[in-house]
């Protein structure tokens, strides 16, 4: 069979809405159509969001960057000693949460080194200095390697970190730390912190807790193309398990200031291919985010018709991926992003983390319904 003859049987089991393989996976990895690739990754775009982009205003926090772990692509990590190391203490904590309530932020995104001297209580604070004084934000926070990290330093259960978490404030798992799965991949790049196995069972467990959370593929440094199919379709796998990711999140490498700095970026090409494929592959997520911050903004605006729906946030504070070289800026405002959705030829609608359509009011806002496929008919009537 040709390589077309082939990609034509792939888009016949899309338009059916069947199931991809893993060697269908492999077949759309190998095609040179990047156009197909796209056609095929929106048509199932647009069949689960119809014409809507989403977006949400956000502010990160990144409470330490002193990590135990030495991983080669990471340039955000610090040692103890190291003049660059920080800790945020609770009136830092609680003063970049009034400022994202003030600015209308309708979430906290945290993540962090795994810092060696810090106990866990430390992070069940920062949850609840928080939720002190900016009750009405969502708290999404912890990866699942920070998450596995608190309950070897704890000596407690993954299920006791997660309640305990619950009950400081938490709402959601954000989808770092996964990677990629594959071992022959990820014993060289981050060999010494969770397995992927482990990071599996933390978001399986979170999951049963009730928690919705993310997932994320780390592409385009020693990864190929077996090893980014294996990934998603291990994904696949723990979501028609549980039901609980709801975003999935490609993120393109950034090697500088790491030690792997001799690697180059992942191209555009690459960018909007891995988005097309994961849409294809991902049948059970809801919802594919080009996260502009890593992508930049031009490309993160093709994405919304290469598979993408959401755009992520206005990101204010963000650390990690500058800290790798990322040259977008550390924000954009709602007027910004909207105007890049609108370009895109969709309709920008605000959610919060957990897709309910965020309306404003004279400087409040109230989320309404989810954001589901049945709801999206009835969200365009008021934008």
């Amino acid at each position: 069979m040709t390589t077309a003859n082939r990609l034509g049987a792939i888009r016949e089991k899309v338009e059916a809405g069947a199931r991809l393989s893993f060697e269908d996976g492999l077949e759309l990895e190998a095609s040179q159509d990047l156009f197909a690739l796209g056609t095929m990754a929106n048509l199932v775009r647009e069949r689960l969001s119809g014409n809507f982009g989403f977006y949400n205003v956000n502010t990160h926090i990144n409470p330490t960057n002193v990590c135990v772990y030495t991983c080669d692509f990471c340039a955000f990590r610090a040692d103890l000693g190291e003049e660059r190391a920080y800790v945020m203490d609770q009136p830092q904590i609680e003063e970049r949460a009034k400022q994202a309530h003030e600015r209308g932020a309708t979430e906290l995104h945290i993540v962090g080194g795994l810092h060696h001297k810090l106990p866990f209580q430390y992070y069940v604070d920062v949850v609840k200095w928080i939720k002190a004084v900016a009750p009405e934000i969502h708290i999404k926070a912890y990866t699942a390697v920070e998450i596995e990290w608190f309950s070897k330093i704890s000596r407690k259960p993954i299920e006791t970190i997660l309640a305990e978490l619950i009950e400081a404030g938490l709402g959601s798992l954000p989808g770092g730390g996964a990677e990629i799965f594959h071992p022959e991949v990820r014993q060289k790049i981050c060999g010494a912190k969770a397995s992927t196995e482990r990071w599996l069972a933390v978001h399986r467990a979170a999951h049963r807790l009730g928690l919705r959370s993310n997932a994320t593929m780390l592409y385009g440094h020693i990864d190929e193309p077996r090893h980014r199919i294996d990934h998603l379709v291990r994904l696949r796998e723990l979501q028609d398990e549980t039901g609980g990711f709801q975003t999935f999140i490609p993120l393109a490498f950034h090697p500088d200031h790491s030690e792997m700095s001799e690697i180059p970026k992942p191209s555009g090409v690459m960018d909007l291919k891995v988005m097309a494929i994961s849409r294809l592959m991902l049948d059970n997520f809801e919802h594919i985010k080009a996260y502009w911050v890593m992508l930049g903004l031009k490309t993160a605006q093709v994405a919304l018709s290469f598979g993408a729906d959401d755009l992520d946030g206005t990101v204010v504070h963000e650390k990690i991926y500058h800290e790798a070289g990322a040259e977008t800026p550390q924000e954009v405002t709602v007027t910004e992003i909207r105007r890049l959705i609108s370009e895109a030829g969709r309709i920008p609608i605000e959610r919060d983390t957990l897709y309910h359509r965020v309306e404003r009011e004279a400087g409040s806002w109230s989320s309404r319904e989810h954001l589901s496929t049945p709801t999206l008919a009835a969200a365009v009537s008021s934008t």
